[in-house]
């Protein structure tokens, strides 16, 4: 993965590979959780006339993303009874998460905010728990459906297609679809909008029942895992402490010492630190947008055909020119390009905050910005996957997925109180959160001189 060198451009047939369709198909799955505790939610506690801090506190449930890693070894080890027999690792969690979250919706259908505020609040947390684990699970499958061998060429498109089906469940499908059904037009209450929207959890299992599992990745040598990690739940109870202690540092203690010990300490610990600080600019503008478009003046239904539907759309178009142009120019100069242009395509948003609701600002600004978040997204997710080795897959994905989304959902939950400690100046607001993105670019600088001078001084990778 040398960023400094030219590749050509990939040949089309690479995008007619049946697993991208899979990929695709899944990311609906990871997306569509962020409309029910993230844009419904908001907009339903905002028509109840809550405070922009409030709302933005809700959005600390969010911290369940960047600390899943914590319970990732169990995705990767622990089989759930009858449904691994049936359905493989990865797609037994799929189906429990799915039905878990089918239920929290049909719950979430049957609360008020003026009488069950702590409710709402139990249930966001539990669609958050039950997101961030099947996610886990979703970017373990994602990844290993192609070979060690088709990184370089084809990750760049699984994470393209990965962000476009995450978009599609949460943007111009899941998320336009919520907001129509309680915008002005039809009007639902929204209770109501989440009972209907669980037909789509519904289609959802269904889905999962029919995409096929892969094959897993093997123990490299020196990592050989004993049976009893295959563990079911009702085993994991008869373990003995000193067993229960071997079966822990395996879980936890390995995947990260496998993670250092390949790729060195040093270049470890900048990947790790880039990760966190690369989108916190970011999440700050996306934690508050909904709210501030409701301040600027948009109706729920400009929302969601603006935001969500045109929004959605675009970024998915743009994730795959995004992978073309990283399978092309490597990944650290397509995160650079990326990062600059997202940091500068926050200032439109301050332009915004000034004009007032002008249709065809809010169209450009969401065109130029939704470029610039899913070029940078598809190289963040092909940074991440290229580094994660086939026998951690989930532990190790979840680790750095959790600290690039740590700034996304625990640090942005803050963002409305710092909207209401300036008063509402929303064009500082989003000044602030274009300088948030600076100290990541010059680290990213850093990132890729360590990471060519570790490529040079590496053989080949072997397959793991």
């Amino acid at each position: 993965m040398n960023s400094a060198s030219a590749r050509k451009w990939p040949p089309l047939r690479d995008l007619l590979d049946r697993r991208f369709l899979v990929v695709l198909l899944i990311g609906f799955c990871s997306g569509f959780p962020w409309v029910l505790h993230g844009s419904m939610l908001t907009l339903w506690l905002r028509s109840e006339g809550l405070t922009r801090t409030t709302v933005g506190l809700f959005g600390a449930v969010g911290t369940m993303y960047a600390i899943n890693w914590l319970w990732s070894p169990l995705i990767d080890r622990v089989r759930i009874p009858l449904l691994t027999r049936w359905f493989g690792q990865r797609r037994s969690w799929l189906l429990l998460c799915q039905s878990v979250l089918l239920i929290l919706m049909l719950l979430m259908g049957t609360t008020d905010p003026e009488v069950s505020l702590a409710m709402m609040a139990a249930i966001a947390l539990g669609f958050a728990i039950v997101s961030a684990t099947q996610d886990i699970a979703i970017d373990s499958y994602r990844v290993l459906l192609f070979k060690p061998e088709e990184k370089e060429s084809k990750l760049p498109f699984a994470s393209a297609l990965a962000t476009a089906g995450w978009w599609s469940g949460y943007g111009f499908i899941g998320g336009t679809l919520a907001l129509f059904l309680g915008g002005e037009t039809i009007g639902l209450a929204w209770p109501v909008v989440y009972q209907v929207l669980a037909l789509l959890t519904l289609a959802a299992i269904v889905l999962v029942m029919l995409v096929p599992e892969m094959e897993e990745g093997r123990f490299a040598p020196g990592q050989q895992i004993t049976d009893s990690l295959a563990l079911t739940a009702t085993a994991a109870a008869a373990l003995t402490p000193f067993k229960l202690r071997d079966w822990l540092v395996q879980m936890l203690v390995a995947p990260f010492r496998e993670f250092f010990l390949r790729c060195g300490l040093q270049l470890g610990i900048a990947i790790l630190v880039f990760l966190f600080s690369f989108r916190i600019g970011e999440a700050m503008l996306g934690r508050m947008s909904l709210v501030f478009y409701d301040d600027l003046g948009f109706s729920t239904n400009e929302i969601a055909v603006y935001n969500k539907f045109f929004g959605g759309l675009s970024t998915v178009v743009f994730s795959l020119l995004g992978a073309l142009i990283n399978t092309r120019y490597g990944i650290i100069r397509g995160m650079m390009v990326g990062g600059i242009a997202m940091a500068a395509s926050n200032l439109l948003y301050a332009v915004m905050s000034v004009m007032g609701p002008v249709p065809w600002l809010f169209m450009l600004t969401l065109l130029i910005d939704n470029f610039c978040q899913a070029f940078a997204t598809v190289a963040v997710v092909s940074f991440i996957s290229y580094f994660t080795s086939r026998t951690f897959t989930g532990t190790q994905l979840a680790l750095m997925t959790a600290l690039s989304n740590f700034g996304r959902t625990t640090l942005a939950s803050y963002s409305g109180a710092i909207v209401d400690g300036l008063d509402g100046n929303w064009a500082l607001f989003f000044v602030l959160t274009t300088v948030a993105v600076i100290p990541a670019l010059f680290l990213l600088v850093w990132v890729g001189k360590l990471l060519d001078r570790h490529e040079q001084s590496q053989p080949p990778r072997a397959a793991e």
